[in-house]
């Protein structure tokens, strides 16, 4: 995989975000037209804000996010804007899916992901002394 360094005028930046995330109850409603519709809004909920789609898959019910972000980007509050906006649309555009109060659980999975191991990084950090 390409290495995505993101810079900005005081930073620079390796942040890889891998977020799982389900429908309500597990609902198996990521199908089809509802499937499609939500993979556009996640692709202009990223552009909007800057992150870079790096994977995705939606499986009928749930789905994965691979993104880069900045370091002023948290967790929570990219998963409050991606459930926030792909639940009230979805729920808008598609009439099954309207009676529900929310589409998407309170919890999600996320990870991160980089270049180098947890190990590695610890080595790294404890050497320094010894470097002179």
């Amino acid at each position: 995989m390409e290495q995505e360094y993101r810079r900005t005028k005081t930073t620079v930046s390796f942040i890889h975000y891998h977020f799982v995330f389900c429908p309500r109850y597990r609902r198996k409603v990521l199908v089809g037209k509802v499937e499609e519709r939500f993979k556009r809004l996640v692709e202009d909920i990223c552009q909007e804000n800057n992150w870079i789609i790096l994977a995705t898959e939606v499986m009928p019910d749930h789905c994965h996010l691979f993104l880069n972000c900045l370091p002023s980007d948290s967790p929570s509050d990219m998963m409050a804007k991606v459930k926030g906006v792909t639940s009230r649309r979805l729920r808008q555009e598609f009439q099954h899916l309207s009676h529900l109060p929310s589409l998407w659980t309170r919890s999600f999975f996320v990870s991160t992901a980089g270049n180098v191991s947890s190990e590695i990084i610890k080595r790294y950090v404890e050497s320094q002394k010894k470097r002179g």
